[in-house]
């Protein structure tokens, strides 16, 4: 993998990327105000089911399967599988509108075509034209997941920095961990089993007052 690639990567999941992640909590938001999670124990509980069992896991061989797509069919049939999995209208929101701020900020900064697609999928496709492996890129794409949302966590907990360092820090062998599950994967390996997440997604829809669009 060669430096610029690692760095172009980091670019691309980075907070300054303009694709609006901070306004998204995943359905964290239900979660805290009914105390399913309620400090920062509870919240790396989430998150490792979330990662090893739920939309993390899904992603990442949404991710996968978007990166070792033969050609644009290919990418769109994995673009309409993961629109068709999203568990709520919030959620498939939430990776619409990333994957299409991605593809535009990605198609206005570069030579390369990115079409709109789910968030995945549109970060899983740009990764393999930069020839970026495919478990490292997955693995930085779920780091970038869960760090999203321990920071929408630190707003909202409140949870200090240095706890959710520490979070991101201890969840960070499990992203590497799916990612190479997910980099052996076909998208008949996709699944959710973390129902209350869902739940909270689904909910979500409905709460008042609320800091985040899911």
């Amino acid at each position: 993998m060669t430096t610029s690639a690692v760095l172009t990567l980091t670019q691309w999941l980075s907070p300054s990327y303009p694709i609006g992640s901070f306004a998204y909590s995943h359905g964290l938001e239900t979660a805290l105000a009914d105390g399913w999670v309620h400090d920062a124990a509870s919240l790396q509980i989430w998150l490792a089911d979330v990662l090893t069992d739920g939309s993390g896991w899904a992603d990442a061989v949404l991710f996968c399967a978007a990166y070792q797509a033969p050609d644009n069919e290919a990418v769109r049939e994995v673009d309409a599988t993961g629109r068709a999995f999203a568990a709520s209208a919030e959620r498939l929101r939430e990776s619409v509108n990333q994957g299409a701020a991605f593809a535009r900020t990605l198609n206005a900064t570069s030579d390369l075509e990115l079409p709109d697609a789910v968030f995945p999928v549109a970060v899983g496709r740009a990764a393999a034209h930069i020839d970026a492996p495919c478990e490292m890129a997955a693995s930085l794409y779920l780091q970038a997941f869960v760090s999203n949302l321990v920071l929408a966590c630190v707003r909202m907990i409140p949870l200090g920095q240095t706890e959710g360092q520490a979070i991101i820090q201890t969840l960070s062998p499990l992203c590497v961990k799916a990612a190479q599950a997910a980099s052996k994967t076909t998208l008949d390996d996709l699944y959710s089993n973390t129902f209350l997440s869902d739940i909270a997604a689904m909910r979500h829809e409905a709460q008042q007052p609320r800091l985040f669009q899911s």
